[in-house]
């Protein structure tokens, strides 16, 4: 139950930004999100940009989305793949992905 402190907002949360899912102040864990469109109201949330999707963001685009926010994150936490391959069968994996 590690958590991660929270980073000022020194970015906005445009299209292609790479950021923290939170719960509150300094609740952020491993659990990170892809702004799919431009999402300026999280600005005032504390979600804090820590990267952009600068090659490839059709690939990310073309990730399964059919499920939206159903999967229960307090099972994932708990079961891990196992809940998520048997409950999510088309629910996509991201199998690499590199820093430069």
């Amino acid at each position: 139950n590690a958590r991660i402190a929270d980073d000022p907002v020194k970015e906005v949360n445009s299209r292609g930004t790479l950021v923290f899912a939170t719960s509150g102040p300094n609740t952020r864990t491993s659990q990170m999100f892809i702004n799919y469109k431009d999402n300026l109201f999280l600005d005032k949330q504390g979600f804090a940009p820590i990267g952009e999707v600068v090659q490839g963001f059709d690939v990310a685009q073309a990730v399964y989305s059919g499920y939206g926010e159903a999967p229960s994150q307090p099972r994932i936490q708990k079961e891990g793949n196992a809940y998520l391959k048997e409950a999510f069968p088309k629910l996509s994996y991201i199998k690499a992905a590199s820093l430069s």
